[in-house]
């Protein structure tokens, strides 16, 4: 598999789940199709550099950022995952909290 294509698409799909879009959101964002946000993630259609730059724009991204292979984990998606742990804590919480009280 060609390694541009390989990183383009990780890329994409972490992006896209750290602003918590689904393919649906993004593809409309970007005025193109649910399906062909799926083929670009499935590493099976590479997109022209206007859909590239309407991808980008709709994730408020430069473009640039979709080609890195830097192994440091994108600040967004960081963001991201501290916040759905954080949700996580809370709840359990919460559970553990109810189970106490449902045995007093």
């Amino acid at each position: 598999m060609n390694k541009i294509m390989d990183i383009f698409a990780k890329n994409l799909r972490n992006y896209r789940t750290a602003q918590g879009y689904s393919q649906a959101h993004l593809a409309e964002k970007a005025d193109i199709t649910t399906n062909y946000i799926g083929l670009i993630e499935k590493k099976k259609r590479f997109p022209s550099p206007d859909i590239i730059d309407r991808i980008a724009t709709a994730l408020g991204i430069d473009a640039i950022e979709l080609f890195s292979n830097e192994k440091k984990m994108p600040e967004a998606i960081k963001t991201y995952r501290k916040a759905i742990i954080k949700d996580i804590k809370t709840q359990i919480g919460r559970y553990l909290e109810e189970k106490l009280a449902d045995l007093e």
